[in-house]
């Protein structure tokens, strides 16, 4: 699988490369925090990548193109058409209870009592959903529906709302679970280093284990990434040890 990178194989090189350099110990919970924290800068960069690789020409070579590499990347955290569930009958959908892990809304869609799909435009300010909700002209209908992302107060702050709702209950009254979907990127899995503790020392436990989840090609840089986040904590020189083999990578893979 191209998307797993083995979290105990990062865990003892990173140990290796601390221990090389008489840096000192990393534990089982200081490397888990450093983990999902280094997983997740890799993760975000994608995004800040793409923007600034989108503003040059793509190479003529595919293979070579970063645009294309970094959506590739993207892709496989890409879910589509996932269900969701109203939650009252004013077109709320509470976002933690229907897509707890999404990273990014992409699109929101709206089937039509007759079975027929449509995308639903997004309206970014709650002034501007009130105005358009307001005026007989713009108000959304089943053939062109409208949804804004908003937080309310309450523990179920992050929400959707979409509209029109009239027509998204089915003839018992109830919330159809099928009328309204989206696509949307989620967030990799927080990776775990799990262990047990035996004879004072802990040992890996692969049964509870989590791996990170990023493409294979991202390994030396997750390595990397997790040295110098226990740089910051343990010793500068870690940090600088890290920085100068990840420049070397770098200059490596521009060569």
């Amino acid at each position: 699988m191209n998307f797993e990178i083995e979290i105990d194989k990062v865990y003892q090189k990173v140990l290796a490369i601390a221990n090389k350099e008489q840096r000192g110990y990393i534990t089982p919970q200081e490397f888990n925090l450093f983990a999902d924290q280094a997983q997740m800068n890799i993760f975000e960069q994608y995004f800040f990548d793409l923007n600034q690789f989108g503003r040059i020409p793509g190479n003529q070579n595919k293979s070579a193109d970063p645009v294309t590499s970094i959506e590739e990347k993207i892709s496989y955290f890409k879910i589509r058409q996932k269900a969701l569930t109203l939650a009252n009958e004013f077109g709320d959908i509470m976002i933690n209870d229907n897509i707890s892990d999404m990273y990014k809304l992409e699109t929101v869609y709206r089937r039509k009592n007759n079975g027929s799909v449509k995308i639903a435009d997004r309206i970014d300010s709650l002034s501007e959903w009130r105005q358009i909700t307001a005026s007989k002209m713009l108000r959304p209908t089943q053939n062109y529906p409208k949804f804004i992302r908003y937080y309310a107060p309450g523990p179920e702050k992050d929400r959707i709302k979409i509209s029109p709702y009239v027509g998204l209950l089915d003839v018992q009254n109830e919330f159809n679970r099928s009328q309204v979907f989206a696509d949307y990127i989620r967030k990799p899995k927080t990776p775990n280093w799990s262990y047990v503790v035996v004879n004072e020392q802990a040992l890996y436990d692969g049964t509870n284990a989590v791996d990170f989840e990023l493409h294979k090609s991202e390994e030396n840089n997750l390595i990397f990434k997790i040295l110098q986040l226990a740089g910051i904590t343990m010793d500068p020189n870690l940090y600088q040890i890290a920085t100068q083999e990840e420049i070397k990578t770098i200059q490596q893979e521009k060569a």
